[in-house]
């Protein structure tokens, strides 16, 4: 994982034409996405439609995906980050467990400084409809932000967190980055899409985050 200093990042949301800016503490974020052989370790579960032991982890909800962080918490002897009961989830910040990255921490992990739409050039950095021969590719191929951090961009979306608009879309969770089946303009840093707390699809994976 890949210490994060305390900083600041702005979002901002094309539908809504709204803008907002978040202070963020210190945290740790994975390098890469969790992998299959990571998620199978975890769980004894392998539920991606493609196999290999170095592909990041697809097939999996954001609800799999909190269920992985408090299993791995558990299994590392650290207290859990989340209190599940049925389809309600409270993340206990004071925990030190593995969790989801805000939306705002994985943006401002996700840039690494700069400011233009993407860290680094496009084919350069991730996998995505131009590039990916119409699948994922193992974690960790293409070039690191300066941060250290890989697949930021393309490859598989990223869960995170954040409820998207509870007005509007009710429970459904943030997604970031971008994946191996979509158009260069959705592999922007700023790229926001939602889903389903459910949903599971052949493009969408996450990474863990821990609270220094």
């Amino acid at each position: 994982m890949v210490t994060v200093a305390a900083g600041r990042v702005t979002l901002s949301d094309r539908r809504t034409e709204r803008s907002w800016s978040v202070d963020l503490a210190s945290y740790r974020i994975g390098a890469v996405a969790v992998t299959q052989a990571q998620y199978a370790s975890v769980t004894g579960l392998r539920p991606s439609s493609a196999r290999g032991d170095r592909l990041p982890v697809e097939g999996v909800s954001w609800a799999d995906a909190i269920g992985f962080c408090n299993a791995l918490s558990e299994r590392e002897g650290l207290a859990p980050a989340y209190r599940v009961d049925g389809s309600l989830v409270e993340w206990d910040v004071s925990a030190a467990g593995y969790r989801l990255p805000t939306e705002a921490e994985w943006e401002f992990a996700c840039r690494a400084g700069t400011s233009g739409p993407r860290y680094g050039e496009l084919d350069e950095i991730a996998w995505y409809r131009g590039n990916s021969d119409g699948h994922a590719h193992e974690v960790g191929r293409k070039a690191p932000n300066v941060w250290g951090l890989y697949d930021m961009l393309g490859n598989t979306w990223d869960w995170c967190w954040d409820v998207y608009d509870a007005e509007v879309y009710g429970e459904y969770r943030v997604l970031r980055g971008g994946g191996w089946s979509d158009q260069h303009w959705s592999c922007r840093a700023s790229v926001r899409r939602r889903s389903h707390p459910t949903f599971r699809i052949d493009d969408v994976g996450f990474r863990v985050a821990r609270s220094e």
